[in-house]
């Protein structure tokens, strides 16, 4: 018996609609020390601002396994639960097609101390109400969406 829906048709259509309108997808955690009242962010080499941590999807990998790698490679933080999902925001800072998963992670143990590395000069926990001077706006903005219990926009 023949199939109904051929995987190569299926493949053929895929790679068209991945040529045709192709887009990228970021994960980043808003890790909060509620007793602490404290915000994990980190600053990279190549990019000014403190910002939360995170990085893009990469093909096979889901969006919360791609946090939790990125939150162990930026911060030695590690989950403790599933994080919760905010919104998902169209970056078009970045590109036309980028859209950044953005989760609160309240449930973590940070394994180590973390060290500067290529990718990331400085990381730590910041007071709520003392944030680095250079935090960025997009940063500050998602904080207020979060704790303030407001509707996230739909643009980064």
């Amino acid at each position: 018996m023949a199939e109904k829906h051929p995987k190569w048709r299926h493949r053929l259509f895929h790679t068209y609609f991945l040529l045709r309108r192709p887009m990228t997808l970021g994960a980043r955690g808003v890790v909060l020390d509620e007793a602490a009242n404290s915000v994990f962010l980190i600053r990279h080499t190549y990019v000014g601002g403190w910002q939360f941590p995170g990085g893009g999807v990469e093909t096979g990998h889901t969006v919360e396994q791609t946090l939790a790698k990125e939150l162990m490679e930026e911060g030695n933080i590690e989950l403790t639960a599933r994080p919760e999902l905010f919104a998902i925001y169209h970056n078009a800072h970045a590109s036309k097609r980028d859209h950044v998963a953005l989760y609160v992670c309240r449930s973590f143990r940070q394994i180590a101390p973390f060290a500067a590395n290529r990718e990331i000069a400085e990381a730590g926990f910041f007071k709520l109400d003392a944030l680095p001077e250079d935090t960025t706006p997009s940063t500050r903005q998602r904080l207020s969406e979060i704790l303030g219990g407001l509707e996230p926009p739909l643009f980064w």
